[in-house]
């Protein structure tokens, strides 16, 4: 196994490894030091199958289940502990232009990090490439530790001890998708998120903002999505940003505590199979409101 960096602090490509297979408690430390210090772990040429990737990314912790992370999607194409990031249907075929699953699904283009919308939000995500575009279709990577570190004083001390509410509705909101059913607004009632977090393993903080965070607890609305859209604005500078051009049967794997990612456009129509394996948090970052 070796790792090369793509991006000193933030990115490194991960080869001699058959992911297809069990890997030694060995690899498995060195992965695991390797994500610590990156954020962001590409693995080539891993032509793997939903098992196979369930199965490797159990290794970091237990898998977030997929209900929930879309409310649009009533049938399931995919198991359970995969979340389906594709633009595909139950039959393998594009979603229409107008679908309102589509619709959703354009909210992945924002500058997110995965499941801040639960109250116990997502440690690692890990995506494979199945099936992609000829042309577009990239992912960004923003590091938020890089971010935070160049940040004046002044606005780290402004921003420490803030809290935001997180939610789906927020996102999505800002796409104009705003006609939810009773039972899909109960699903997304916000939760609460610092907007600071420091790193377990390497006590380095970072930014914890998403374009699910709505909301400055305390703030008014007007206030809230100014300064949170100011923040972003910040936080994704191009000096912070990694770009992903996707190769079949790339697994990238990242962590969700420092790192924002968002999809980049492609032709509608054109078949993106991208599949998400979720490795659960260990606690909330703030006590939940009742």
């Amino acid at each position: 196994m070796e790792v090369r960096s793509v991006s000193p602090e933030f990115v490194g490509e991960v080869h001699g490894l058959n992911l297809t297979k069990p890997i030694s408690d060995s690899n498995f430390a060195d992965i695991d030091t390797a994500i610590a210090h990156f954020g962001v772990l590409v693995f080539p040429g891993q032509d793997l199958s939903d098992a196979q990737q369930i199965a490797f990314s159990q290794r970091f912790g237990e898998i977030e289940n997929a209900h929930g992370g879309n409310p649009t999607q009533k049938k399931k194409r995919l198991n359970a502990q995969i979340n389906d990031v594709s633009n595909l249907n139950t039959d393998g075929t594009p979603l229409a232009r107008d679908d309102r699953r589509r619709a959703f699904n354009l909210g992945n283009h924002l500058w997110h990090t995965d499941s801040s919308f639960r109250a116990v939000p997502a440690k690692y995500s890990l995506l494979s490439a199945r099936r992609i575009p000829a042309t577009g279709g990239n992912t960004e990577f923003a590091d938020m530790r890089a971010a935070y570190d160049a940040l004046d004083p002044a606005m780290k001390s402004q921003i420490e001890p803030l809290i935001c509410e997180h939610s789906l509705l927020h996102s999505r909101a800002r796409l104009g998708f705003t006609k939810w059913t009773a039972e899909e607004i109960e699903m997304m009632k916000p939760v609460r998120q610092a907007l600071v977090r420091q790193h377990p393993a390497t006590g380095r903080k970072s930014i914890y903002i998403s374009s699910h965070a709505g909301h400055v607890v305390g703030w008014t609305e007007a206030e809230s999505k100014l300064f949170l859209s100011d923040l972003t604005e910040i936080a994704t500078q191009r000096a912070f940003v990694y770009t992903h051009e996707w190769t079949v049967n790339d697994l990238v794997m990242w962590d969700n505590r420092c790192v924002l990612h968002r999809a980049r456009s492609y032709e509608p129509g054109v078949v993106r199979d991208m599949r998400r394996t979720t490795i659960a948090g260990d606690e909330a970052t703030v006590a939940q409101a009742a």
